[in-house]
């Protein structure tokens, strides 16, 4: 079996020959930083059911509930700070301008807060907010100001909703065929913080295979279901693999 070193070693031989690198990120990334997963094994999201708070059902049947819940996460991700991981795939960037994607599943914009350019975003952004209004339908960067349950759009006056992806909705399908381009195109993935089970985000690691026949390289506390699709296994805190990696180039 191969040590952690000699894995930071491959991985970092194979970032070497590459010339176009994405990254799927997903919630271990953040959980690093202290951004809380919410969802549990039990299908409770803060003791909330998902159906309640991150569905459009949901939101149509109490959307104070839901913003309730939102404004709550919001609270929390703006308390805390990109971690070294973040810090590393900013780097990484920085050393490979136009050629780096990060494709990430959270919707923390902590990634950005690192300094991190080329991102998409495939489940949304805590910070943004839509108007719900059919003659509006405007999307803000509001940070993370206090917004209140009933937030109202400034523009029309309509029920503003959280921008992001809640369950039984489409990706965005801009961010996505960015995302599956980029995936295709690059020869090495690394795939951090994410069991890739669920879809279609899970779907850029055979995307990134069958693309360009792209090296991929995981990075995750344990083994997870992409472990039997990924070349390089990197176990441990992407805090600390990540920076590895950067090291050794």
């Amino acid at each position: 079996m191969n040590t952690l070193e000699t894995e930071l070693e491959r991985a970092a031989a194979a970032l070497r020959k590459a010339s176009r690198v994405a990254v799927l990120s997903g919630a271990g990334a953040s959980a690093e930083s202290g951004v809380p997963t919410f969802r549990a094994s039990d299908g409770l999201w803060e003791d909330h059911r998902i159906e309640d708070v991150a569905t459009p059902t949901g939101f149509r049947r109490d959307p104070l509930l839901v913003w309730r819940f939102y404004n709550l996460r919001r609270e929390a991700v703006a308390k805390v700070h990109p971690n070294a991981g973040h810090l590393a795939l900013a780097e990484f960037e920085r050393r490979m301008p136009g050629r780096f994607t990060v494709i990430t599943q959270n919707i923390d914009g902590l990634h950005q807060r690192a300094g991190s350019l080329n991102v998409l975003e495939l489940h949304g952004s805590l910070a943004r907010t839509r108007c719900t209004s059919e003659r509006c339908d405007t999307v803000e960067d509001r940070g993370f100001e206090p917004l209140g349950e009933r937030p109202l759009c400034p523009h029309c006056g309509g029920f503003l909703r959280p921008d992001v992806v809640w369950f039984h909705e489409p990706l965005p399908p801009v961010v996505w065929r960015k995302a599956e381009k980029e995936a295709g195109e690059c020869d090495v993935l690394i795939v951090v913080g994410t069991s890739a089970v669920v879809y279609p985000a899970a779907s850029i690691i055979p995307i990134a295979r069958e693309g360009n026949n792209a090296v991929v390289i995981e990075c995750n506390l344990t083994r997870t279901d992409a472990s039997g699709h990924a070349d390089i296994g990197l176990y441990g805190p992407s805090g600390q693999t990540l920076p590895r990696i950067l090291s050794l180039l």
